[in-house]
């Protein structure tokens, strides 16, 4: 393969076999996700002509001598090498009290404003910790802003929370007004209240100087 399909690869097999959180993606039982989920992961934050094409991957798959990755139909996995603690499950329970998601200046604006929602994907994805959320958001942006959400808050407004793995939480969507800038993230108000301020009193985050591409939470 070439050095951009070797280098395609390389962040396939991280992406699949070690960081899927990173990537907004959601392993199934047997390791695979839609094919356009991870194309529409890659492409966050690539310049067109970057971009990662269906093509790419099936060469990927072909030419490989040590056939590290699998299509089938419209989905993808790693075959082997995971180190991803736990699959993704879908099990409805009680989340911590704060869960964290990291994201662009851009983004953080309209979060803000209309909430989180999964748009392209099954679910918002929502970090326990606020090092995991930093390493979704530099995908898109170089000194992303970390939002916090209170989860008891939006148990209230009826949100139900899925577990994920040790590091994943997930939910269909967020409010508004569960959401608020951490303390401490660039631009952030101090978390006197861990609820977002109606929007024409938030302050405006300035725009990073960073070109991201939008992400397909509204959001990672």
């Amino acid at each position: 393969m070439d050095s951009k399909l070797t280098h395609i690869s390389k962040e396939i097999s991280y992406a699949l076999r070690h960081a899927p959180w990173e990537y907004e993606l959601e392993l199934d039982e047997q390791g695979f996700v839609p094919i356009e989920q991870l194309l529409q992961a890659m492409n966050e934050g690539r310049d067109e002509g970057d971009a990662v094409a269906l093509a790419d991957l099936e060469r990927i798959v072909a030419e490989s001598d040590k056939q590290r990755h699998e299509i089938d139909g419209d989905r993808i996995r790693a075959l082997y090498g995971h180190s991803v603690p736990k699959r993704i499950e879908r099990l409805a329970a009680e989340p911590p009290a704060v869960l964290y998601h990291g994201t662009s200046h851009e983004a953080a604006q309209r979060i803000l404003a209309e909430g989180l929602r999964p748009m392209g994907r099954q679910y918002v994805h929502l970090s326990c910790d606020v090092e995991t959320a930093e390493a979704v958001g530099r995908r898109r942006d170089r000194s992303p802003i970390i939002l916090s959400i209170d989860t008891k808050r939006a148990d209230g407004d009826g949100v139900a929370f899925y577990r994920g793995n040790d590091k994943v939480w997930l939910a269909d969507s967020i409010p508004a007004d569960c959401i608020s800038v951490r303390k401490g993230s660039p631009y952030g108000r101090p978390s006197r209240q861990l609820t977002a301020e109606p929007a024409d009193q938030r302050p405006r985050i300035p725009s990073s100087g960073h070109t991201a591409r939008p992400e397909a939470t509204h959001q990672a």
